[in-house]
């Protein structure tokens, strides 16, 4: 029998856009909080068109499993209408510039004054203080000022962004953790706060490696070289990605063992003995031999091969998969960390689940998003006690 989510019970507003904050939202609604997305009339942009499904795939992924209400900023009656919603919510979070909720006189201190329990969350890519609050902020130039594109790519190549949209996904996941942590606090004090997520505090623990590097060196240059797919110190070797036969693969040998056993798995056990390998900081120092004794046997093999091979010896490997793998991965699929969904416009579609799971107690089946404005008329007439005619009238002049 599966208990209660741990959220089950907690409402939340979700002003989210883009990335950040509906990530964040989508977090809570799959630990069981009801999850109330509030759009503009017509919806997000990351909607796409509103007269048809949406055609978004990132809006899908970051936005099933919450209820759909629409409400206009602009105009007062939609203020009237979010601080009534506010006055009922356990948490609002938002992820707008800095200032944009207060310019509406709908920012923490209005809405918290209505009710003092509420949590407010405030997630933006510098944060709510200093000097670079109100700096524009997306992925890349969260990155860019982050650190994370100077140290990505090759050091004789111009700087790369990470391929991914970490920023604002570590932000999000972060915004959880400090609401989360904020109704913990609730519950003993009986007060909400303001919780104040930078994307860019986020992501900073990131370069871990990279600072270690940095440090090591004397923090001489004002930047460690790129590594590419190497270490960022250049201290461990083999550390990389090297070719098959149909794909790559990526080693790594942390420890004497791990090298031991790639090497009995390459069939050269003899080259444990060989100067150039004799320990990490020998192989760190002879690099480019390392990594060619390395490739010159997964060269041989096909990816799996290579993973099969290493996974019987310890080694620490993998294929480096496609998205096409990734998404029909067997294992993602079993676990339920993906579901298979069937879409009106494209067929099927494979979206994520959630990574927080509670023992004895089953995540939410993955449900596409609402459209918007769906739920007006429950949301209104439950919260706010609004007949279906009166929300009708909303809609008319243009309050929803």
């Amino acid at each position: 029998m599966s208990i209660a989510l741990p959220l089950a019970g907690i409402t939340v507003l979700d002003l989210g856009q883009i990335y950040n904050g509906p990530y964040c939202g989508y977090l809570l609604a799959m630990a069981g909080a009801r999850v109330i997305k509030v759009e503009p009339p017509g919806g997000e942009t990351m909607r796409g068109r509103p007269d048809r499904p949406p055609s978004s795939y990132p809006f899908m992924m970051l936005n099933g499993n919450k209820e759909a209400v629409t409400l206009n900023l602009k105009c007062e009656r939609g203020r009237e209408l979010l601080r009534g919603l506010a006055a009922k919510a356990d948490v609002l979070l938002e992820n707008f510039s800095p200032g944009t909720m207060d310019k509406h006189d709908v920012g923490s201190d209005a809405l918290r004054t209505l009710n003092p329990r509420l949590i407010y969350a405030a997630a933006s890519g510098f944060g709510r203080t200093g000097p670079h609050r109100d700096y524009l902020a997306m992925d890349i130039t969260v990155q860019a000022m982050t650190g994370v594109v100077a140290i990505t790519g090759n050091d004789d190549e111009p700087p790369l962004k990470a391929g991914p949209a970490l920023c604002d996904i570590l932000g999000g996941v972060h915004l959880y953790a400090a609401i989360v942590t904020a109704l913990v606090e609730r519950q003993r004090t009986g007060v909400g706060t303001v919780v104040d997520v930078a994307m860019q505090d986020a992501v900073f623990p990131t370069l871990t490696s990279a600072l270690g590097a940095y440090y090591q060196r004397g923090q001489r240059g004002g930047n460690t070289p790129r590594t590419g797919n190497h270490h960022q110190g250049m201290a461990v070797a083999p550390y990389n990605v090297y070719a098959t036969s149909d794909g790559h693969v990526a080693i790594i040998c942390i420890r004497e063992r791990h090298w031991r056993s790639l090497l009995t798995a390459m069939g050269q056990p003899a080259l444990a003995d060989d100067p150039r390998f004799v320990d990490m900081k020998t192989r760190a120092g002879n690099m480019a031999a390392t990594d060619a004794t390395v490739e010159a046997w997964t060269s041989t093999l096909t990816k799996a091969e290579v993973f099969r091979i290493c996974q019987q010896h310890d080694v620490i490997c993998a294929p480096v998969q496609s998205l096409d793998d990734v998404l029909h991965d067997p294992h993602l699929l079993e676990r339920g960390a993906l579901a298979k969904l069937a879409h009106e416009r494209y067929g099927e579609v494979i979206l994520p689940s959630t990574p927080l799971r509670f023992e004895g107690a089953q995540p939410p089946a993955v449900k596409l998003p609402r459209s918007a404005g769906a739920d007006n008329a429950t949301v209104y007439g439950e919260l706010l006690g609004l007949s279906t005619t009166e929300v009708a009238a909303l809609a008319e002049g243009g309050a929803v």
